[in-house]
């Protein structure tokens, strides 16, 4: 999610999430190869990216977070902007102090959500017909929240958003309507300031019948069932000692995670034991990471560059193999 440095100077706000490094062990082969830029953006146009969403055909849209935009990367590494939500006069979101799109999530038929933290009352789910057309509210959450990450789950006809600043995982209904807390608790929640920047429940995805949740102060990993009736069972932590942690995502069939930790600025592989291991970093051209997608054996990785200021781009890369169910 995007987050400010301690502003010295002339210095400007900075979305912080970022992609674990890969680096192999050594006497091993290393997991993600053949690193290489596929899309270049304009920092100075605010191209920053912040999450990603994929396509079947491999094309990505990505949310832009202070230019308030979602846009479409080709696979041939096109851009177009398909949206920019409307501006608000005053933005006082909390911790970054400007209007910015978060979290992305695409439905079957090609509908895409998107978080949108102003610190007003256009704070929100929106949403973005596949037909194109103005994005459109279908949810208002709290002006004094930072929703972050976003993740659908078109079964259960629900959308889940964490809100990184309240340490809230609020449930929508995927038509739109009122928000509900789903879960919240210590395990979500920041950490109280000075000892870290106050992002808690950060990045999101569903996994079977489960919610998972990356608390980026923390540094955790965490699992919450999902019972039948849809309430949350008790947050499990999977995975914990992850400085940053930001968005992920499961790159196989079983509960290895790809993740993004911005404050190592590196992507990482964290296996069900709860071992981590780097997989790419700074030298294969990652440039303040934000968050990671796989479909296949392709990785992609967004770099908002917002704290180098050098190159913000989406990143592909090849997974050596297939991860299975381990």
């Amino acid at each position: 999610m995007p987050r400010l440095p301690r502003l010295t100077g002339a210095a400007t706000a900075a979305l912080a999430l970022g992609l674990l490094a890969a680096a192999p062990a050594a006497g091993h082969e290393p997991l993600v190869t053949d690193a290489r830029v596929l899309a270049h953006f304009d920092l100075a146009a605010g191209q920053t990216p912040e999450n990603i969403a994929l396509d079947r055909d491999g094309s990505a849209d990505l949310t832009f977070a202070f230019a308030r935009q979602i846009a479409h990367v080709t696979p041939e590494g096109r851009t177009q902007v398909r949206a920019t939500l409307p501006a608000v006069a005053h933005p006082a979101t909390p911790l970054v102090h400007r209007a910015a799109v978060t979290g992305i999530a695409r439905a079957q038929d090609g509908t895409l959500y998107v978080g949108y933290a102003t610190g007003t009352d256009a704070t929100g789910i929106w949403r973005l017909s596949p037909d194109g057309g103005a994005p459109q509210r279908i949810a208002a959450l709290p002006a004094d929240g930072l929703p972050n990450g976003l993740a659908l789950d078109e079964r259960r006809g629900v959308l889940y958003a964490a809100d990184s600043v309240r340490g809230t995982i609020w449930r929508v209904p995927q038509e739109g309507g009122t928000a509900t807390a789903w879960a919240t608790g210590r395990a979500l929640a920041p950490l109280a300031a000075p000892a870290a920047r106050g992002f808690g429940a950060d990045g999101i995805k569903v996994r079977r019948d489960s919610v998972w949740v990356s608390n980026s102060d923390r540094g955790t990993l965490l699992r919450i069932p999902v019972g039948p009736d849809g309430s949350a069972g008790p947050v499990e932590t999977r995975a914990d000692a992850l400085p940053g942690i930001d968005d992920f995502c499961f790159p196989g069939q079983g509960r290895s995670v790809l993740a993004a930790l911005d404050s190592a600025g590196k992507v990482v592989l964290i296996r069900p034991d709860g071992t981590v291991t780097d997989v790419l970093t700074a030298r294969d051209g990652l440039s303040d990471p934000t968050s990671v997608a796989v479909r296949g054996r392709t990785v992609y990785v967004p770099n908002s560059a917002l704290t180098t200021r050098r190159d913000p781009n989406l990143l592909l890369s090849r997974l050596r193999h297939l991860i299975g169910r381990g």
